[in-house]
């Protein structure tokens, strides 16, 4: 360890510096307590020019034994992108160009009877979207929100294609099954309408207390949902705060194709959106932001556009997607190409790989059995556009102005833990701070040590509303 007489503190960690724990089971996948022979060791360093300002490195208990299963980013990312595929893409290509040649039309539209119908030259098949969600309009305003409630009545929903209308339900009946079951909060959820016509899936938690001390709004990584962070989200509501989760495009129970992307930036615009009718519904409540991985490089990127940064009083990210890179430089030139030919297409070999996201057995299988996470191979479009939100953050670090904490696991293989050191190191925001902790992987809210993280998340919350 080496001290700089300015305080800041540079860790080397050696292989066998960190005490190996056995990984014991858990009777539920969010347990309320964490163990107590977990060793901590905290080290903490604060300039003198402004106490807000920390870096620590969390020494936390490891498991060597995991679970390799992964719907990550940046490994997928690489491999999508690897010499394996160059001869696969020429064969591709060929078969691409007969297909522009046989080009066929979908024409959808909806019966009275509310099943959607879907056409094609060779098939017609028949959705039916689920006849006791009835969608009501209400307060529909710059972003278009649509106020989704059940009742007895059979209307017809709005024209879906069938993966989409599967996905939404799902994430409706959840909501709706859990409003009040614990009495702690109120879960509720809406049908968020974008700017470009899209439909998202949006939800909120809030404390029974109507006396609110802030608000947080939640952003997922790549192929999961808002949902899996209910039980975060019911511990901010304990303390003060009411909460709001987004699934962008692609994801859960918003439109578009399971885990597609065809643009970043569409879910920048849209979190930008949302953050404007959360103002404007709770106004003179500080409001902050968390992101996970991918959803942490898009709260980064919002960030950047001085008229949001302005009303958002500080952002916390868990291991963002700040350093994804492909695994030789040529395929940074590559890449657009492919992507625009071939958008949709899944390379296998970007799934073969896989990579361990948590040391906790039983938060991997609750992930993994879920249908609104996506477990496939990582899309091209998609990997695609991860690499290029982060080459743009890699180039604008230094206009990060907002008060931040990021956190990262230091054996995290998804995303890179020195890149999240980048970040702190040349933002120019004046209270940051960063936490890396010694031997925990991706999904950092679902590691073992999660009670610890989320206590870290809240306590930086705490003292700043």
């Amino acid at each position: 360890m080496i001290c700089s007489s300015k305080g800041t503190i540079f860790i080397a960690r050696g292989k066998n510096s960190i005490p190996r724990l056995p990984l014991t089971g858990s009777s539920t996948i969010y347990p309320n307590r964490i163990r107590n022979n977990l060793p901590i060791s905290v080290t903490t360093s604060r300039s003198s020019s402004s106490s807000s300002m920390a870096v620590e490195t969390m020494s936390l208990g490891s498991d060597s034994s995991t679970l390799i299963l992964t719907s990550g980013a940046s490994g997928r990312v690489r491999a999508l992108f690897s010499m394996r595929e160059l001869k696969r893409l020429v064969t591709i290509i060929q078969s691409l160009i007969l297909f522009l040649l046989l080009p066929f039309r979908v024409v959808v539209w909806r019966r009275r009877t509310g099943a959607v119908v879907i056409r094609d030259e060779k098939q017609e098949r028949k959705v039916w979207v689920p006849p006791q969600i009835v969608v009501r309009k209400r307060n529909i305003g710059s972003g278009g929100e649509i106020g989704c409630s059940v009742s007895p009545r059979s209307v017809p929903a709005a024209v879906v294609d069938e993966e989409v209308a599967v996905r939404r339900e799902l994430a409706m009946r959840r909501v709706l099954e859990e409003d009040g079951g614990d009495g702690s909060s109120v879960r509720d959820f809406t049908l968020f309408t974008t700017k470009r016509g899209d439909t998202l899936f949006t939800q909120s938690w809030s404390p029974l207390s109507p006396n609110h001390r802030g608000l947080v709004v939640l952003l997922h990584g790549l192929n999961e949902h808002s949902g899996r962070y209910s039980d975060f989200a019911k511990q901010l509501n304990a303390n003060g705060f009411k909460v709001y989760g987004i699934d962008w495009i692609g994801h859960g129970g918003s439109d578009g194709l399971h885990a597609y992307v065809p643009s970043l930036d569409y879910a920048v615009a849209d979190l930008k959106t949302f953050l404007e009718k959360v103002f404007a519904e709770n106004p003179g409540l500080p409001c902050f932001c968390i992101g996970h991985s991918t959803g942490g490089a898009i709260i980064l990127k919002a960030m950047l556009d001085p008229k949001i940064e302005s009303r958002v009083s500080g952002i916390v990210l868990t291991s963002p997607a700040v350093g994804v890179q492909p695994s030789h430089p040529i395929f940074t030139i590559l890449a657009p190409i492919v992507a625009f030919l071939l958008p949709r297409y899944q390379f296998s070999a970007a799934n073969k790989k896989g990579m361990p996201v948590s040391r906790d057995p039983e938060a991997l299988i609750a992930k993994y059995s879920d249908p609104l996470v996506f477990t496939g191979s990582i899309r091209v479009k998609t990997g695609y556009e991860i690499l290029r939100i982060a080459a743009h953050l890699q180039q604008n670090l230094n206009k990060v102005k907002v008060p931040f904490l990021v956190m990262h696991g230091t054996a995290d293989t998804v995303t890179d833990p020195n890149a999240t050191k980048r970040l702190y190191d040349e933002a120019s925001s004046s209270d940051k701070s960063i936490k890396l902790f010694d031997g925990l992987l991706h999904d950092l809210l679902f590691e073992p040590e999660r009670e610890i993280i989320a206590g870290v998340i809240l306590d930086w919350l705490n003292q700043r509303v």
